[in-house]
């Protein structure tokens, strides 16, 4: 089956977090909205359906979440990343971000560290630092045109405190997905020092082409049981919405502390259509995915050609995997506030202001690039028309 991912479908007025709220976030209303990581693709036809079958029983009480919806997504790890788990060590977030606070209201206490390797997804140091506390920023660096961690500087930086890491797996923003290599000499170092990983995977469905996900806990029993996973189907079948995902606990004894934070929260109901969507999307979303990766990596490849064709300027960092691009532009010359207000109020732009992600995103901007091509093409003519004005000034 051939999916039309050029379709333009019309979110605003849909109390849509990206197009609904651009006069709150930008000042303006009239900017086009890249920024938020959600689709501007339909939900897969598939999905909605199992929900309408669903909806079809016109009971919605309270509900469990049934065997076939845990072996799908132990069937699909297995399938898409040759990892096995088994059902028991599944267990229910209302979100990745949820999950992140609850993990670190679970296994730190209040003055411990938590490392962040920026720049990074920002709700990262609200996790830690709501929670009272603190953060141990190791930044990554840049090594040509990609990204990487430093290790050597991660030994010097962690001490007695340091308890836990969250690690961006695939990263977001600098689309890393990394390599075994590179995976098992973070563990090797949080082995050493009995520090907790946990492993961000919310995007691990997404890994473009050429390019491959390998879950942190699959590499050995003996770093399985010192991680803790977080995986959702949300950004990869645009179902954020319905605020479904799962945390994997291969340790029995994690597993239960992690559990009774849930039932102290009375956080692990879930919803009845978040968990019918997460099933259907397992069970039936392969091909779908495979296809939308593609486009995504059309436009991808669109925009950096672009950008190095009309505007040398701004720079892609290409994107391993996500749906997200990291714009590096610096070459632009501009401050802080003047690179922001360029991208709104000359370009026309919605995007995420790269300072927001913490160290290293001064100068740089993240685009979301999980739309029809028009619309990549559309942004591409207003920066165009931006940057041909701001050289003639």
């Amino acid at each position: 089956m051939e999916w039309n991912f050029d379709e333009i479908i019309e979110r605003s007025g849909t109390d849509s977090v990206q197009y609904d709220l651009r006069k709150t976030l930008f000042g303006k209303e009239d900017v086009l909205p890249m920024w938020v990581a959600d689709m501007d693709f339909k939900t897969p036809a598939f999905v909605m359906e199992a929900i309408r079958r669903r909806a079809k029983h016109e009971v919605l009480g309270y509900s469990v979440r049934g065997e076939g919806y845990q072996q799908a997504l132990v069937d699909w790890v297995k399938a898409r990343h040759n990892w096995e788990i088994s059902k028991d060590c599944i267990l229910f977030s209302p979100g990745v971000v949820p999950a992140l606070s609850m993990l670190v209201m679970t296994f730190t206490e209040p003055g411990d560290k938590v490392i962040v390797q920026p720049p990074v997804y920002f709700p990262f140091f609200s996790s830690v630092k709501q929670n009272r506390r603190r953060l141990l920023r190791n930044p990554l660096f840049r090594k040509g045109r990609q990204y990487v961690m430093d290790l050597e500087q991660l030994k010097s930086r962690i001490d007695d405190q340091t308890r836990m890491i969250f690690l961006c797996h695939p990263h977001n923003p600098v689309g890393r997905a990394w390599t075994e290599k590179e995976l098992r000499e973070l563990a090797d170092i949080c082995l050493e020092h009995q520090i907790l990983m946990v492993s961000d995977e919310i995007h691990c469905d997404l890994v473009l082409p050429g390019h491959s996900h390998i879950p942190l806990a699959s590499l050995s029993p003996e770093i399985a049981a010192q991680t803790i996973t977080c995986m959702a189907p949300s950004k990869t079948f645009n179902l954020a919405g319905l605020a479904t995902s799962h945390v994997i606990i291969s340790d029995e004894k994690l597993r239960k502390r992690f559990n009774t934070t849930l039932e102290q929260l009375h956080a692990g109901m879930g919803n009845i259509f978040g968990t019918v969507a997460a099933e259907a999307a397992y069970r039936q979303g392969d091909e779908w995915r495979r296809q939308m990766l593609q486009y995504v990596q059309g436009n991808v490849n669109y925009l950096d050609h672009f950008l190095k064709s009309h505007i040398p300027e701004i720079r892609m960092i290409r994107p391993e995997a996500t749906y997200m691009a990291w714009l590096d532009c610096r070459g632009l010359g501009m401050e802080e506030q003047e690179l922001k207000d360029f991208m709104i109020f000359k370009a026309g732009l919605g995007l995420n202001d790269g300072p927001m992600f913490g160290e290293g995103g001064k100068g740089y901007q993240r685009i979301n690039l999980a739309c029809p091509r028009s619309k990549v093409e559309q942004a591409t003519r207003q920066l165009s028309e931006a940057i041909i004005t701001w050289r003639k000034a």
